[in-house]
């Protein structure tokens, strides 16, 4: 298979977190129709299972925040959910060739045909959304379906497109490696700050507090399943990164690939470039590609110069 997945790439394979998520709404046909005009190396997504079986991209447990619906994913249809606006809230035009209103709503089998219709390497990293009612069940439902479609699980390869499988919940991740090679499979590390747990899950401060103090309670720890090298990705958040360079860069040093999320600014950037970091998820792939390219790395230790463009990052 042809450049950049071959060998070590001269810059960070950039991947377009939920798509060109900062021009077009999220997990959106456009959004990832964009990642591609753009020149991400992947993309990002965010799978749930619905009432009937499908698997959908969407990001929170429940509608409301990216679509005028309301309640849990999971208790949906897939007709149901393609019956929603899914881009009023981001309050821009769609152009006619990112795809028609009633296409923007997208399933797992949908982004696999816009990836495979690019005709060129890509990459595909499906993360998993937990806690799910379905429990691995949802896990299993995206190996059936990549293994349908011909997915190679020790290669990682379906057709042009490289598949990653990934999560926050090691117990998900642990199911995964039962069928999945370690190459291809994430880890996701973060600090479940409030402000994420309210956000993934759609629910208020104070439920948000008891579910952050469950998961610490019931969900076993993210970090030894990467420094005992039993996932070959490491996944951690930019905050993650900034707070724990060391360890960061000791998963580096003992092979992991760093696929560091979500990365928007020219100075988060160069702390990725700084540490060796190979995967860059960013929701602005077409500014971290041009600061990243390898005219643009520090030199020397030096401090770069922020650009005024961060500020609308």
């Amino acid at each position: 298979m042809a450049a950049p997945f071959e060998s070590p790439p001269a810059r960070p394979l950039v991947y377009a977190h939920r798509g060109s998520s900062r021009r077009y709404p999220e997990l959106t046909r456009a959004a990832f129709v964009q990642a591609l005009a753009d020149g991400a190396d992947g993309v990002e997504c965010d799978v749930h299972l619905t009432s009937d079986g499908h698997l959908v991209l969407h990001h929170d447990a429940r509608l409301g925040r990216t679509s005028n619906g309301s309640g849990p994913v999971a208790q949906h249809t897939l007709a149901q959910l393609r019956r929603l606006d899914v881009t009023s809230w981001k309050g821009v035009r769609i152009p006619p060739s990112h795809g028609a209103a009633h296409e923007q709503l997208m399933t797992l089998d949908e982004l696999l045909d816009l990836l495979l219709a690019a005709d060129r390497p890509g990459g595909l990293a499906v993360e998993t959304k937990h806690p799910s009612p379905y429990g691995q069940g949802l896990e299993e439902a995206v190996l059936a379906l990549l293994m349908r479609r011909g997915w190679n699980p020790e290669t990682g390869w379906l057709g042009t497109v490289l598949v990653s499988v990934m999560s926050f919940h090691p117990d998900a991740v642990r199911h995964l490696l039962d069928y999945v090679s370690p190459r291809h499979v994430c880890q996701l590390v973060s600090g479940t700050s409030l402000s994420t747990v309210r956000a993934g899950l759609g629910v208020g401060a104070v439920t948000a507090a008891l579910c952050r103090a469950g998961v610490r309670l019931v969900v076993p720890p993210a970090v030894p399943l990467i420094s005992r090298g039993e996932v070959e990705i490491a996944g951690p958040g930019i905050r993650y990164v900034r707070e724990n360079p060391w360890q960061v860069e000791q998963w580096r040093r003992n092979g992991s690939v760093l696929r560091v999320w979500t990365v928007d600014t020219f100075a988060d950037t160069h702390v990725c470039l700084a540490l060796g970091v190979q995967q860059i998820t960013t929701n602005v792939p077409a500014l971290v590609r041009r600061w990243t390219a390898p005219d643009r790395a520090p030199a020397g230790g030096n401090q770069p110069r922020i650009p005024q463009v961060v500020g609308a990052a």
